[in-house]
């Protein structure tokens, strides 16, 4: 079986520790990869370095796989070093080339620095998602949360918030369910997808007396997507789709701005959330947190998120398949 990749993202941050402890957790059933320096890694991490993704599953039980690349030093935890900017973004570049060959199964990536990206290799573009949307070609992209409890996808995601009423389009919050859509048939093997529509403003407009994007724009969008087959709801108050059996009428809830998605999705399950990006032609997670500098280093990071990611990332994998 082709591993599923982890680059190694900030090597300052918990993004080491938390790879070494999802290879001890999943190592039995799925082979993984890192790529990064290997002093990065806790100490006393059994390393199995390998030349190619292939030999990974042969060695995954006994060592963490690890396609080595050599930053140059090692990491000092909570403190980033500009010089380690192009290990990181050449890891990720590395990672996705692995999947789209075939070489492996998904890609599953650790928080990045930013500042630290740009400062130290002038990164130009604004986190993860952007970069792997331009290394494999694809305009639009879509981002998910998800866990056991609740799937999520924010229509408008790091904008102020009094830029989001101009943000929202029919264009965007098209684009947004069509490709929310897709990903679900094609990534998390659901046929016929539920897809719940939140309203912008409190109880959806309350027909327009509380504001009238819901009129003027949302509902228009929606009755053309319904016209086209997809089975869409809304747009419903925002304070009512989310207790337990309005989650039970849907596969995945359309918001339209950040915090009236991951809000909820936090709220249900704050470790075990995965960060997935639909649209791109490979399949990437990535835990929900970032890289916690506070802790970096000292063993207590937990690995929830990572773990499940990595096992999202193989179902995701199983359902293309």
């Amino acid at each position: 079986m082709n591993p599923i990749v982890i680059s190694c993202g900030e090597p300052a941050g918990i993004g080491p520790e938390i790879a070494a402890t999802t290879w001890a957790a999943v190592r039995e059933d799925l082979p993984l990869l890192w790529i990064g320096d290997p002093r990065h890694l806790p100490a006393g991490t059994p390393v199995a370095p390998v030349k190619t993704a292939a030999q990974a599953a042969a060695v995954c039980s006994q060592a963490l796989p690890v396609l080595v690349r050599d930053f140059g030093s090692a990491a000092s935890p909570g403190n980033p070093d500009p010089n380690h900017a192009q290990g990181v973004i050449d890891a990720i570049a590395t990672g996705v080339a692995l999947v789209r060959s075939g070489q492996a199964r998904a890609l599953c990536t650790a928080p990045i620095h930013k500042a630290a990206l740009i400062d130290g290799a002038g990164f130009a573009y604004p986190g993860h998602t952007e970069y792997l949307a331009a290394l494999c070609n694809t305009d639009r992209v879509v981002m998910m949360l998800a866990c056991d409890a609740l799937r999520v996808v924010p229509t408008t995601i790091h904008i102020p918030l009094a830029d989001v009423p101009t943000s929202l389009t029919a264009a965007l919050l098209t684009d947004t369910i069509l490709i929310t859509h897709a990903a679900l048939r094609r990534d998390f093997g659901i046929a016929a997808p539920r897809i719940a529509v939140a309203g912008l403003n409190p109880h959806a407009g309350e027909d327009g007396k509380m504001g009238r994007e819901e009129i003027d724009m949302i509902i228009p969008t929606l009755n053309a997507l319904r016209a086209e087959g997809l089975d869409v709801t809304g747009p419903l108050s925002a304070d009512t789709m989310f207790h337990t059996s309005a989650r039970n009428q849907y596969d995945v809830a359309v918001c339209m701005y950040h915090d009236q998605a991951l809000i909820p999705i936090k709220t249900l399950d704050f470790s075990g959330g995965v960060n997935v990006t639909l649209g791109l032609p490979i399949i990437r997670t990535s835990p929900d947190h970032g890289t916690a500098f506070d802790i970096a280093g000292k063993g207590v990071a937990d690995a929830t998120s990572m773990i499940a990611a990595i096992r999202m990332a193989a179902h995701m994998a199983d359902a293309r398949a």
